[in-house]
């Protein structure tokens, strides 16, 4: 997932075509999109604020969330690149072969050599980070233009052999003699051969992300319906915007070998009956969490790498909303597209009970009322992560192109995004419609 950043008074030969679309203010942490809608919002203060340099989010694509789509973004809006500044990716498993994966995606996209790049890795909101370390680059006037994104390859994650079989061949290739080779070599057993596979639990905690969700849904007396159906509306909403063409940051790519895939294959809207069949994925045999209410490339395979920490970090999104609203000066119902990061059914119906509580608010949040809650009918209407999936270094720019491009179509002003990480660590950020 890719986007580009700047500022609207960037003279550049395609400004009238794209220039405009959108455009973003910094909030320290967080940060405050401003993007123009095909149709004329409704009539709200603005948070643009003179003598600040605000910044314009172009556009953004994605593959099916295969690799990078930084040459189908250049392409769609057709701006130089010569122009662009500094490139920015998040990643979360990273390869050791490209660790900054920033850099050799540009190399591989065309850009200069001259041109900077570095990778982030913040858990799941690591493309929210890359955009908005773009977002303060180009306020504080470092850089004009950037290219911001995402990437993640869960197909090909790094196996490594076990610590017996490095430590043996590291100690191997500083033996000066023969007779310190055979001596080693002697050391060796069939079971060095057992490969290490990535964890599945959180290093500090030791807790996978699917045990934290099942917790916390019992702890909120959510109940395995309720996630099911939640996640029934998420594949739901996901098919209607895919039927309708809605999804439009959505770019085709070759796969070497295979053919060209034009759209997310993870949407798939089942029945309730279907969905109850299948068996708890994590506490069993009485667990609530089961592939069909998690987002899918987290549960795939439970030996493929999860991130969790203590029961509260999914509960980021409850924390970072009320922050950032009240930084812009906005409440819950200024808020036009909600766009916030499903990792479970169970922690978004949980997020829910606890923004709409008042002991919750004034037990863990220090605050006198409750945050709000995020009325439905403005909540992740095109899908989210539970139906398009959740590849971990791209979800955050996924929900905030999502949040652009709804603004854009329903003609709304403000747009917030949220989102949970592993670490106990969270993101969120206000979207705003570009006045005319």
């Amino acid at each position: 997932m890719t986007t580009i950043l700047t500022y609207p008074f960037k003279k550049l030969p395609t400004t009238s075509k794209w220039a405009l679309r959108f455009a973003i203010r910094p909030l320290s942490c967080s940060s405050q999109l401003r993007a123009a809608p095909a149709v004329q919002t409704k009539t709200k203060k603005t948070l643009a604020k003179p003598n600040i340099r605000n910044v314009v989010l172009v556009d953004g694509v994605r593959t099916p969330f295969l690799l990078s789509g930084t040459s189908g973004l250049l392409h769609r809006t057709s701006v130089p690149k010569e122009v662009v500044d500094y490139i920015i990716f998040g990643t979360v498993i990273q390869e050791v072969k490209t660790s900054n994966v920033a850099r050799e995606a540009a190399l591989g996209a065309g850009f200069s050599d001259k041109t900077p790049a570095h990778t982030v890795t913040m858990a799941c909101i690591s493309a929210n980070q890359a955009m908005t370390t773009g977002v303060g680059l180009i306020a504080s006037g470092h850089c004009d233009v950037i290219v911001a994104g995402g990437v993640e390859l869960m197909s090909d994650i790094p196996i490594r052999h076990s610590r017996k079989m490095r430590k043996l061949m590291l100690d191997l290739n500083k033996a000066k003699s023969m007779g310190q080779r055979l001596s080693l070599i002697s050391k060796f057993r069939l079971n060095f051969l057992a490969p290490e596979l990535p964890a599945v639990a959180e290093f500090s905690t030791s807790e996978t992300m699917g045990h934290s969700a099942d917790r916390l849904a019992a702890a909120f007396a959510v109940s395995r319906l309720e996630q099911d159906e939640y996640a029934l509306r998420s594949h739901s909403l996901a098919k209607k915007a895919q039927d309708e063409g809605l999804l439009s940051d959505v770019v085709p790519f070759r796969v070497p070998g295979k053919d060209t895939v034009t759209k997310d294959n993870g949407i798939r809207p089942s029945s309730l009956e279907q969905m109850a069949k299948l068996k708890p994925a994590f506490i069993k045999p009485y667990g609530t969490v089961t592939a069909a209410n998690s987002s899918f490339l987290v549960t795939v395979n439970e030996k493929a790498l999860a991130s969790g920490y203590y029961l509260f970090f999914l509960f980021r999104p409850t924390y970072a909303t009320p922050k950032v609203l009240e930084k812009a000066g906005l409440t819950m119902n200024d808020i036009d597209a909600f766009e916030f990061h499903e990792a479970f059914s169970g922690q978004i119906l949980a997020n829910f009970k606890a923004m709409d509580s008042d002991w919750f608010a004034e037990n863990y949040m220090g605050r006198k009322t409750k945050v709000g809650l995020p009325p439905l009918e403005k909540f992740n209407n095109w899908g989210g992560s539970l139906s398009l999936g959740h590849p971990f270094g791209a979800t955050g720019c996924r929900l905030v192109m999502a949040a652009a491009n709804r603004l854009r179509k329903e003609g709304g002003q403000y747009g917030l995004v949220a989102a949970c990480a592993a670490g106990g660590q969270g993101h969120a950020m206000i979207v705003e419609a570009y006045p005319k």
